[in-house]
């Protein structure tokens, strides 16, 4: 996959992260989403833009949440 999906594989993508089917991702189902996509962060800048997109401070990023993430790659 590229590193530039458009909505509906960003959708697909989250989904098939989403191991707990709870339509949020924790930070190991971020790293998948980030290896599936083929974006190669550091540990460090996987941990800082995870907590970045957590705009509620949940602990978890919402499909929304990772959209901004994404779309703040292009």
């Amino acid at each position: 996959m590229t590193t530039r999906p458009t909505g509906d594989d960003l959708h697909t993508v989250f989904s098939r992260a989403d191991l707990g089917g709870d339509q949020r991702l924790d930070l190991m189902e971020f790293t998948l989403v980030l290896e599936d996509l083929g974006l190669s962060w550091t540990r460090a800048e996987t941990q800082d833009r995870f907590e970045k997109a957590d705009s509620n401070l949940d602990g978890f990023i919402s499909y929304e949440e990772f959209r901004a993430v994404m779309d703040a790659q292009n």
